[in-house]
């Protein structure tokens, strides 16, 4: 009888075998199948490097949720920046304030927790384009050694309903782990304008999000978390938003001791990665009057930073240019020798004469357009108020969906 129930329960127990290991086989195919087809699977697998690296540097176990991953992305190691203050010419006020309320309230935050003297949660640099506003902020995540997140619209927006709140909380709890942190918005008007009645409701619902979890991070005195922000129209911001910037720094235009130092940082630095590329000549007493740096900086008024950068590249450019005219065809035995003469005043000199600050080219050449009938002076602009106004009001009209289409 027992050998009955035995030899019955046999093909039984094979078949539950067979279920089980197809049941398995089935399961891992579908994992693989959902795996490779995941448009996302390349940035899932670069977020999970760039954690386990992060961990590595903190010594701490970090747990995140698939949000925190995608925004982990953006997460740039301090030790990777390469520009420090120092390296940025001018504004040695401003620098010298970003030192005393970023840099060591976040390298001491323990000397900041009284309700009188507390860390600064919100920074902003605002100033004219091409100022260095941004390079500010990579450097003051630099000399503080501190997690630097780099935030963008396009990293917060999403498609699918109710992912763009999600993003917003794993910014800032992706922060919270890895603090000190400083979350960077670049060209913040952008991502934080004011608020419209035409707006379309997942944009409100961004800034809204933002603006309770920041408020949160405001409370919280033992969050080392900062807000740090650039742009270049602080007037287009939001009122609630510009309340939260507890410290507001103008960065301007460079004076002429400051367009000195910053040709001579530029030409210094060029002079180092290819030796004998610039004239000693305008090296020399950087700082006296009559030097050529001093000259030069006298007739680049209104030039900006990115200005005078650009300028010194398309001068350096000139001896490059002429010696690639020169230089004889070469056969396949003859070795190429590179004899380029520095980069000098005369260069200098030529460039200036075609040479003009950025966005003057343009405004130069619209003016010509309108001097001669071609076009108004704000026809261009007129139709594109229209224009963004008419899209405006068709999101408005357009029925909440899924995806959202932020």
């Amino acid at each position: 009888m027992v050998d009955k129930r035995a030899r019955g329960a046999g093909p039984v127990l094979t078949e539950l075998l067979f279920m089980g290991i197809s049941l398995g086989a089935s399961a891992w195919l579908m994992k693989w199948l959902v795996s490779a087809l995941d448009p996302e699977k390349d940035q899932k697998k670069r977020a999970q490097q760039l954690k386990r690296e992060v961990q590595r540097r903190l010594g701490v176990d970090i747990q995140t949720n698939q949000y925190e991953d995608y925004v982990a992305m953006e997460v740039i190691n301090p030790e990777h920046i390469v520009t420090t203050l120092d390296q940025i010419g001018g504004n040695a006020r401003v620098k010298r304030d970003l030192v005393n309320r970023v840099i060591k309230p976040l390298q001491h935050p323990e000397l900041y927790r009284s309700s009188l003297v507390g860390q600064v949660k919100g920074v902003l640099l605002y100033g004219p384009p091409g100022t260095g506003k941004t390079m500010l902020a990579k450097a003051l995540a630099k000399q503080s050694g501190v997690n630097f997140i780099n935030v963008k619209p396009s990293m917060l927006q999403s498609k699918w309903f109710g992912d763009t709140q999600k993003l917003v909380q794993a910014t800032f709890s992706l922060a919270a782990k890895l603090q000190p942190c400083i979350i960077f918005v670049d060209e913040v008007d952008s991502l934080l304008g004011s608020r419209r009645s035409q707006e379309h409701e997942a944009t409100t619902a961004l800034k809204t999000e933002f603006m309770q979890l920041w408020d949160g991070m405001l409370t919280n005195k033992a969050n080392n978390v900062m807000v740090l922000a650039a742009t270049n129209r602080p007037f287009d911001l939001d009122e609630a938003i510009l309340r939260r910037f507890g410290a507001q720094f103008k960065v301007p235009m460079p004076d002429m001791r400051a367009r000195r130092e910053i040709l001579k940082l530029i030409l210094s630095n060029h002079e180092q990665e290819m030796p004998y590329s610039v004239d000693p000549a305008l090296l020399e007493d950087s700082a006296a009057q009559g030097s050529l740096l001093s000259v030069l900086a006298q007739e680049t008024e209104h030039f900006s930073g990115s200005d005078l950068y650009e300028l010194c590249a398309e001068a350096a450019s000139i001896p490059l240019y002429e010696d690639t005219t020169a230089q004889p065809q070469l056969s396949g035995d003859e070795e190429f020798v590179d004899a380029s003469r520095p980069v000098m005043m005369q260069d200098f000199r030529k460039t200036l004469e075609t040479f003009r600050p950025s966005g003057q080219h343009s405004q130069e050449y619209r003016q010509e357009q309108a001097n001669t009938g071609q076009v108004e002076p704000n026809q261009f602009l007129e139709s594109l108020a229209l224009l963004m106004n008419m899209a405006t009001a068709s999101n408005a009209r357009e029925p909440n969906t899924v995806p959202n289409g932020v």
